[in-house]
């Protein structure tokens, strides 16, 4: 039969630490000289936090909870961009009007580093359902892979030795106990995942988040509920969906903590597939302070729920433990 338009097939991967707010004045006029990183969503933040430990100060932008996606950055932001050192954002058209609110405010000597655009080639842009082609907005969580998101940590840490030369041998350190963390978390995904029913690694979600983890670690991404301009689908599109589920005997369809959808409920009444809606794009789990409030513990919780759903035992990933990262003060608005 012919797909829909939400049939697309792509394969790929993921990691994670945490994020957010802005009292950078207070820090300063505290005396602390420390240099100062703004971040936008909060797996940035996190990354960012425990590659910087101690010896930077990280303040988050973007809200927990909150469509990244559509964000504009209220005026008070502009401090903390104005005395930001250095800013990190995800790049690939994810945060325009924060970085148009950058440009402007800025320090002269103040780099604005889109990471995601530093580490996908173009040629590796992947384009879906929520993200057209003709739109020119590639997919941009990065994130959710492990494999990229070492490579934000490399960024990370290479940003932070150039403005912070004194201890690049401790940034350096700080990344290598990350890349070990994120890379045994891969590791158990890929372990994990063998225990899912044959031809079960089948993705239909509310936001396209998973294509590049999808690509990485051979899963099938059927659809995702969201389009590009956040309305719901029109019924004709559902109705199509809901044809597509049935033919692939997808079992579970898996929604968002943060965005409930009722057509997704609605999917899963109709075709008998499990609804699962906790997942979490770059919402943190917990409480700031708390050691799976980190992109370790996103990435941890996501696999898990998604190997569960399809039918496999997340043994591996249940072994992998998220150590409290002590140093991690970074500011998350919430």
């Amino acid at each position: 039969m012919a797909k829909s338009k939400y049939g697309v097939l792509v394969v790929s991967i993921i990691l994670s630490l945490t994020a957010c707010s802005t009292n950078s004045s207070d820090s300063s006029a505290g005396g602390d000289n420390r240099p100062l990183i703004a971040t936008t969503v909060s797996p940035i933040t996190s990354i960012a936090a425990s590659i910087a430990g101690d010896r930077a100060r990280i303040e988050g932008i973007v809200p927990e909870g909150t469509n990244s996606h559509t964000f504009e950055p209220s005026p008070q932001i502009a401090k903390l961009l104005s005395d930001a050192d250095l800013i990190l954002v995800n790049g690939l058209k994810l945060e325009d009007p924060t970085i148009d609110l950058a440009k402007s405010n800025k320090k002269d000597d103040t780099e604005i580093v889109e990471i995601g655009t530093l580490v996908l080639p173009e040629s590796e842009y992947i384009f879906d359902f929520s993200f057209p082609k003709e739109e020119g907005k590639p997919n941009p969580h990065l994130w959710t892979d492990p494999g990229f998101a070492i490579k934000y940590a490399g960024v990370i840490r290479d940003e932070l030795s150039k403005l912070d030369p004194e201890n690049a041998s401790y940034y350096e350190e700080n990344f290598k106990a990350f890349e070990q963390q994120a890379t045994a978390l891969g590791e158990a995904v890929s372990a994990d995942q063998q225990s899912v029913p044959a031809g079960n690694l089948k993705l239909l979600t509310y936001h396209d988040a998973y294509a590049y983890f999808a690509k990485e670690y051979g899963w099938t991404i059927i659809g995702a509920i969201q389009p590009n301009d956040f309305a719901d689908p029109s019924p004709s599109e559902v109705a199509d969906l809901i044809d597509q589920v049935k033919a692939e005997k997808v079992t579970t369809i898996f929604g968002s903590e943060v965005f409930p959808s009722a057509v997704l409920a609605e999917v899963g009444r109709a075709t008998g597939a499990r609804y699962e809606d906790s997942l979490r794009d770059d919402d943190l789990p917990g409480a700031p302070g708390d050691a799976e409030h980190s992109w370790l513990g996103l990435m941890k919780y996501n696999y898990r729920t998604m190997i569960s759903g399809l039918g496999g035992t997340p043994t591996q990933l249940d072994a992998i433990t998220i150590p409290l990262n002590t140093s991690d003060s970074a500011v998350y608005p919430q």
